[in-house]
């Protein structure tokens, strides 16, 4: 492969001390957002920062297979948030008796909160039949659509912006809710907002759900179980 010429590079030095703060304040300050959502619009310039913040994702292969539909209309969102209920209660009954009551308790979902939602999608097709770094991981498009969830949730992170993850409810009602093809796989519902105040911790740690695992429990040193 031919030297790049100059103008295609930028510098790869470390950021300024203050520019690798905040890059790090973002990560450990993320959090999903079920219920804290402001009912102020979002500007359409802010939603385009965060799509391109997304559309930035790396991508395997570089096949971009993303897509992303946004929804503001009520009524497709109340019809959302109906599935999403239909699905809620059918998780509930999978817990035991006392994991049910405190699952019962808290609020899963924003998804009528929130002045509006975000689908993400994967299309395998992008690429074409033949990918390069798919070849024998025919689900690195769908890491790389996780990718772009996560840099648009570090984006709205930095600009003030809530995001909240709904994964509970039945595929094919989301499909037919929205128009999405049978090849297209859905990754993602996002719901988006500006909130005003944040955990201090992830809200699932805060109420009992579960805690954050030592780091020190999930490194392992050439090969696995190695904590040497």
């Amino acid at each position: 492969m031919r030297p790049l010429p100059t103008d295609d590079l930028i510098r790869a030095q470390a950021f300024s001390p203050d520019e690798r703060a905040a890059v790090y304040y973002a990560i450990e300050t993320r959090r999903d957002v079920r219920d804290q959502f402001l009912p102020e619009p979002l500007p359409a310039d802010l939603v385009e920062r965060l799509l391109n913040a997304a559309h930035r994702a790396p991508s395997v292969g570089f096949m971009q297979p993303w897509n992303f539909i946004v929804i503001r209309d009520r009524e497709v969102l109340t019809a959302a948030h109906k599935a999403f209920q239909r699905a809620n209660e059918e998780a509930a009954a999978m817990f035991a008796s006392e994991r049910q009551e405190l699952y019962r308790s808290l609020k899963l979902e924003g998804i009528l909160k929130a002045p509006l939602s975000i689908c993400v999608t994967c299309d395998p097709d992008r690429g074409g039949a033949v990918v390069l770094g798919r070849t024998h991981n025919p689900r690195m498009d769908v890491y790389s659509t996780v990718c772009a969830v996560q840099n648009l949730w570090l984006a709205a992170r930095a600009e003030g912006v809530g995001v909240g993850w709904v994964s509970i409810f039945h595929d094919a009602d989301i499909r037919s809710l929205l128009g999405i093809p049978e090849r297209i796989e859905i990754v993602a519902w996002l719901c988006v907002g500006f909130v005003d105040q944040l955990y201090r911790e992830p809200e699932l740690a805060l109420n009992g759900w579960r805690q954050r695992l030592p780091l020190e429990e999930l490194v392992y040193s050439d090969r696995w179980g190695n904590r040497r």
